[in-house]
């Protein structure tokens, strides 16, 4: 670089976006601790430490220093001198600055304290039935959201300026029709499954499996599904999920349930999706904002895809089968790989969004959307939600829940302010199902290559087509790259419709 003034500014950015990586990672390591490993007494201190580490990362990204940098590497000489990763570098810190830098850091402070403390909160009232010991929180972090969204600015609907957090560019007017054409057909084809008389053979898994069956068998198939144990590690908590600290230590977690095999197995193949993601992003990023994955839709759609497209496949149950068959052989003595396969994919409304199956999993995620989007416009207020919960259950899935454990307490996004969140989820089925038609448009032989064991020549083409590329590309990029065409609901369509048919001989 010929510039000594833009070559000063690059490695002043460089330095800086490496020092809010560095804290970003230690965050991500004090919020797995405090989810798995911390005892309840110490987590009301550590809770404000946390806050005030946030805050100090928050400060940067919007520092002056980091202003004046933005400034001068957004330039029209800069433009055309700088490569292409350093522009996603700057994309993302100026988005993320022009949000923010409206945010008062004392504000921001209260806030991050206030969700950290949250998640212990409902983690109580969840163990307790309790909704009232959440809802001062829920409360407050509500009327946080509904601030922010006003400082970010928005063209339409105030709930556009948090679901652009988690999937940039997204909004209610493009999500509303795709949901729209998902909702009707998913309604439609349960509906033809509960009138059509046929029932798998899910009594399989009303039975006990022993934990540390489980456990083992979680372990065996992690490595050979692509989940590389020397890169990151398994373990235990309430509500499953996957952290990065770095790509070279991504931490899982999973639940176990002696009465419900489906739970951990699904969740833990769920969570592998996310950190195979995180393990196989370009090395060069390391270090700096482009080291995670391209959006949460994105990043759900490598597990869904894993857990579902993959998971509860006839060929991975075709190789997986007979091993599960020697960790669990009285349970599945007299169980055939054909009834098994069927098994997993049986269609029953749940309470769980967890542990919904693949066909009705998306009606829970529009529950949630409608009732974050009502929050958001302020419709509706967090003392409302029980009732509007058990209401919208009733009419998407046809049960209600009996407690509001199961019911508006189950998940804890809410908790971490996580409010533009879970259309990420259903994103990612749609997103999962155009990658699918275009792998078996480029490798037909796919479904025989994961019967055969071969998972390594499908995480070759993941990590070419998407891992590698971590934030480089925004999602709407991502996807066209990769199948050549803007997100599409038709392919998740057409992938449920056949697959429900042939499991249920519509």
């Amino acid at each position: 670089m010929e510039n000594p003034s833009l070559q000063k500014a690059m490695d002043e950015f460089t330095a800086l976006d490496e020092k809010i990586t560095h804290f970003t990672s230690i965050i991500g390591l004090t919020d797995w601790d405090q989810k798995v490993m911390a005892p309840k007494k110490g987590r009301s201190v550590f809770a404000k430490a946390t806050g005030t580490l946030r805050t100090e990362v928050f400060k940067l990204m919007v520092s002056e220093e980091m202003g004046d940098l933005l400034d001068k590497l957004s330039s029209v000489e800069a433009s055309a001198v700088l490569s292409d990763v350093t522009k996603a570098k700057i994309r993302e810190y100026k988005k993320y600055y022009q949000k923010s830098k409206r945010i008062p850091a004392n504000l921001f402070q209260a806030y991050s304290v206030l969700t950290a403390q949250a998640n212990d909160a409902w983690e109580e009232a969840r163990a307790n039935n309790d909704f009232e010991r959440y809802l001062p929180y829920l409360e407050k972090i509500v009327q946080y959201k509904r601030e922010f969204a006003e400082m970010y600015g928005y063209e339409n609907h105030p709930y556009d300026a948090l679901l652009d957090e988690f999937e940039p560019g997204l909004t209610v007017e493009i999500l509303d029709p795709l949901f729209a054409k998902l909702r009707e057909s998913s309604v439609k084809l349960l509906n033809r499954i509960q009138n059509n008389g046929t029932r798998t053979p899910s009594h399989v898994f009303a039975q006990k499996f022993d934990i540390q069956k489980q456990k083992e068998f979680n372990r065996f198939i992690l490595p050979i599904i692509g989940f590389d144990l020397d890169a990151g590690r398994l373990d235990e908590t309430v509500h499953p999920f996957a952290q990065t600290v770095t790509i070279g230590d991504v931490r899982l977690t999973t639940r176990y349930m002696e009465n419900n095999v489906r739970s951990a197995l699904f969740g833990t193949i769920h969570e592998a999706g996310h950190g195979i993601y995180e393990q196989h992003i370009n090395p060069e990023f390391e270090e700096t904002v482009l080291q995670s994955g391209a959006s949460f839709g994105i990043h759900e759609s490598q597990s869904r895809f894993l857990e579902n497209m993959v998971g509860r496949s006839k060929e991975f149950w075709h190789y997986f089968y007979p091993h599960l068959q020697e960790y669990f052989p009285e349970q599945l003595v007299n169980v055939t790989v054909e009834e098994f396969y069927r098994a997993v994919n049986s269609v029953e409304p749940s309470f769980i969004r967890v542990e919904a199956d693949e066909l009705t999993y998306n009606l829970h995620i529009m529950l949630r959307y409608e009732i974050e989007k009502a929050l958001i416009g302020g419709e509706i207020e967090p003392k409302d939600l029980p009732v509007i919960w058990n209401k919208k259950m009733q009419d998407y899935l046809g049960i209600v829940p009996k407690t509001d454990t199961e019911g508006v307490l189950q998940d804890v996004h809410w908790s971490f302010g996580g409010i533009g969140y879970f259309p990420s989820y259903s994103l990612g089925n749609l997103y999962a199902a155009q990658i699918l038609h275009t792998i078996q448009r480029e490798l037909p032989e796919f479904y025989q290559y994961i019967e055969n064991g071969r998972f390594d020549l499908l995480q070759e083409w993941l990590k070419e087509n998407i891992h590698q590329f971590g934030k480089l590309y925004t999602p709407g990029e991502l996807i066209v790259k990769i199948s050549g065409e803007p997100l599409n609901a038709d392919y998740l369509v057409r992938y449920l419709e056949k697959k429900y048919s042939e499991v249920y001989e519509l």
